[in-house]
This record gives C-alpha cells, sequence and structure tokens, in this order.
C-alpha cells in the first residue's frame, strides 16, 4: 500500500514503514505530523485517484529530525565582461517516519 501525498509544495511517494526527507516542517522532534492533502491511494493493486484530493484519506507520520542537506553552489558569470557572482545554498529538511495511510 502506498500514496501520493503533497508537502512543501512537492508530491511525494510514500510507503507505510518508510523513512522519507521532506521540506522542513514547523514541529518538534516525536511530534505525530498528518498529511491531509493525499492526491492518490494503491491498496490492493487497485489505484484511487482524487480530483484534486482524496476525502477523508490522510497518512500520518512521526518526526525524527531535522537537518540540512549538502551545500549546492551556485556560480554565474559573463564572458569577457568581469562579471562573476558566486553563492551557496544549504536547503533544509525533516526526516519522516510515515506511520499509517489511511483511505
Amino acid at each position: 500500500m502506498y500514496a501520493i501525498i503533497e508537502t512543501g509544495g512537492k508530491q511525494v511517494k510514500v510507503n507505510e514503514e518508510q523513512v522519507v526527507f521532506i521540506e522542513k516542517l514547523f514541529a518538534e522532534v516525536d511530534d505525530v505530523v498528518t498529511f491531509d492533502k493525499v492526491l492518490a491511494v494503491s491498496k490492493d493493486g487497485e489505484m484511487t485517484f482524487g480530483s484534486p484530493l482524496l476525502e477523508g484519506a490522510k497518512v500520518t507520520g512521526k518526526v525524527l529530525k531535522h537537518g540540512k542537506d549538502k551545500k549546492i553552489m551556485i556560480f554565474k558569470y559573463k564572458a569577457k565582461k568581469g562579471y562573476r557572482k558566486r553563492q551557496g545554498h544549504r536547503q533544509a529538511y525533516t526526516q519522516v517516519l510515515i506511520e499509517k495511510i489511511e483511505a
């Protein structure tokens, strides 16, 4: 059984007992979070789609930790113009253990 949820502006495919890295949530470690924006659920090989969301479906998970990804370097320049710009960025994430999918 798996579900497709929307969180942080992205769609994520999740299974029960799976650990996923998603955009940072404002929840403490060991808190239980509920994802209400469920787009589709597959149960026993049968897919159920919402338009756009499934009514009454939800996915619950437990926050394991917060952290930051590896640094991404952005380097812009224009040839022969002397323009160079270097930036770095580390995206914040939340690690969540998916506990239950209810459809």
